[in-house]
């Protein structure tokens, strides 16, 4: 690790970048419905940056891994992608609705950038034997952005206006930028090694994350509990008009799961748990599973303990995924593997919401009780492998 390139300040611009990804959710859907006066379009527009999210995470990662200094690439990429909200907020009311939502979607092809294209950088800062530390304290920064997005995102709309939201979270991704391009370089590859296409480092991406059955599991759990959330996230707004007095008010539940997440993490960052990470992956999809079930009992002290075991599940889960994706991961597909399940976990969440959302108006609990068996569901049969083979038992 370069002398010059701290942990501290890795943390402090990637806190930087996701809060501002976090805000630019909410912000475009303020935007959208203040300048268009159409939910519809709002939505529409919240979708399109979201969900092509799918094709782009695996081809950034494919170039990440290929690149001699990754972080240009990534520094590159928040840029454009800061820029691309500040092209969609100048189309607004400006352009046709069919202009504006291919310009969100292309734009939402850098989102991974913010997320997995960190991420994966994380071994040449902090180097192996600060790793397992290093991991809780970037997961941390995911429930600081998703505890500071929304709430900025909120509180500088009503003050300013919706436009100038988007406009704060284009310059927190900005800001990161600087640090993006001095992260450490890699390695001098070997002279006699030729990259494969990018076609082909796609496919062995892909081939990575099926064919380790460890990393297939954690993979599969951490979708399946990213639909799960936004499962809830659909349910979020009656909850809130049910049991908090107002629709908007469901928004503290979210704040709520994300300092639960937060103090988790802490104390991982600080004491380490003594079980492999693959196990803390499938706890978390459990505690999460259990979570949900008291969310739909329609009791609002059962909805207080919900909220809190939410982050218990989510955050150290979230740090165990890392710890798996940098244990499994081959140096040179490194980038791709998490981007990939950065972008399979934004795509789930996208689907969780967008299935969650008729079924939660017809019912909230059923909707809930849906939501918990899709957590539960992505905890694999712990005796297999996705092939069905029976999985070798070792130590």
């Amino acid at each position: 690790m370069p002398k010059s390139y701290s942990l501290r300040f890795y943390l402090t611009a990637a806190t930087a970048a996701r809060a501002g990804d976090e805000m630019s959710g909410p912000a475009l859907l303020l935007a959208g419905l203040a300048v268009t006066g159409s939910t519809a379009d709002a939505s529409a527009l919240l979708a399109g940056i979201t969900v092509s999210a799918a094709v782009g995470g695996p081809l950034l990662g494919a170039l990440l891994d290929r690149a001699r200094r990754p972080g240009r690439l990534l520094a590159g990429a928040l840029a454009l992608y800061a820029a691309g909200l500040m092209v969609i907020l100048a189309g607004l009311g400006r352009l046709p609705m069919a202009c504006t939502l291919p310009l969100a979607v292309l734009t939402g092809l850098l989102g991974p950038a913010l997320s997995g294209g960190w991420t994966a950088q994380l071994p040449c800062v902090a180097g192996d034997s600060r790793l397992p530390r290093a991991n809780a304290l970037d997961a941390m920064t995911f429930a600081v952005a998703s505890l500071a997005g929304p709430a900025l995102a909120g509180g500088v709309a009503v003050l300013l206006g919706a436009p100038s939201a988007v406009a704060v979270s284009a310059a927190l991704i900005t800001a990161a930028v600087p640090a993006a391009w001095r992260l450490p370089a890699r390695g001098a590859p070997d002279r006699d090694a030729r990259p494969a296409p990018v076609t082909g480092a796609l496919a062995a991406g892909f081939r990575v994350v099926l064919r380790r059955p460890p990393l297939a599991r954690a993979t599969f759990t951490s979708v399946a509990s990213c639909a799960a959330q936004g499962m809830l996230a659909a349910c979020v707004p009656l909850l809130g008009a049910q049991w908090l007095g107002a629709a908007g008010r469901g928004v503290l539940l979210f704040s709520g799961a994300a300092l639960s997440a937060l103090a988790a993490n802490a104390v991982l960052a600080r004491r380490p748990l003594a079980v492999a990470p693959d196990t803390v992956v499938r706890a978390g999809a459990l505690v999460q599973a259990v979570a949900l079930a008291l969310a739909a009992t329609g009791l609002p002290v059962a909805l207080v303990v919900a909220v809190l075991l939410l982050g218990i599940g989510e955050g150290p889960q979230l740090t165990a995924l890392f710890a798996v994706r940098h244990r499994e991961a081959p140096e040179h597909l490194r980038g791709q593997v998490f981007t990939t399940g950065a972008s399979l976990k934004i795509t789930a969440f996208a689907l969780g919401v967008a299935v969650a959302g008729p079924l939660a108006a017809w019912s909230l609990p059923g909707t809930l009780t849906l939501a918990a068996g899709t957590a539960a569901g992505g905890m694999p049969a712990l005796g297999r492998t996705f092939d069905g083979r029976p999985r070798r038992r070792v130590g």
